[in-house]
């Protein structure tokens, strides 16, 4: 199984990537971290090297018969095909996963108010996150909105939503 997860950052899509990968055992794969590490190690060019290596690695692991959760802003369609696409090469089924919070003062506080578990890595501002590039879906996902809800409530929406789903 491939879950797919998207959504800007603050809206708890790590926290509920990282739970799913643990709660099921999966690879899980972070372009945050893997962008971090290009961009460190002067690798980082045209901004899509991240998400070229995080399919490679997600289909190796696909291959073997793991599960991989796919943590990453996702913003655009061809980044949503691209993982679709990784999912029907390995033929393995796919769930997308949207996490959006909807209450844009809670989601503001959030982005100004968090912290990161990668060494060395800058969070995005809050601005950088609004005027960030990122596109609607037009495919069927789920869409989990954390807003007003706590860590354990969107965890609770999530393992709910994926037992219906299997």
């Amino acid at each position: 199984m491939l879950y797919i997860f998207g959504g800007l950052p603050g809206t708890g899509k790590t926290t509920l990537s990282q739970f799913l990968a643990r709660d099921r055992r999966c690879v899980y794969l972070r372009i945050d971290t893997i962008e971090h590490l290009l961009r460190q190690t002067g690798s980082l060019i045209a901004g899509s090297e991240g998400y070229g290596i995080a399919y490679r690695l997600a289909e190796d692991n696909l291959r073997l018969g793991l599960s991989v959760v796919a943590d990453s802003v996702n913003p655009l369609p061809i980044t949503r095909t691209a993982w679709r696409e990784v999912a029907l090469q390995t033929h393995v089924p796919f769930v997308e996963i949207e996490i959006v919070c909807s209450d844009n003062v809670e989601h503001q506080h959030r982005v100004e108010n968090r912290s990161t578990d990668i060494a060395g890595f800058e969070l995005p501002t809050w601005n950088a996150v609004v005027n960030r590039k990122y596109e609607r879906w037009d495919t069927e996902r789920i869409v989990i909105d954390t807003s007003g809800q706590t860590v354990e409530q969107s965890i609770n929406t999530l393992q709910q939503i994926l037992a219906r789903v299997r």
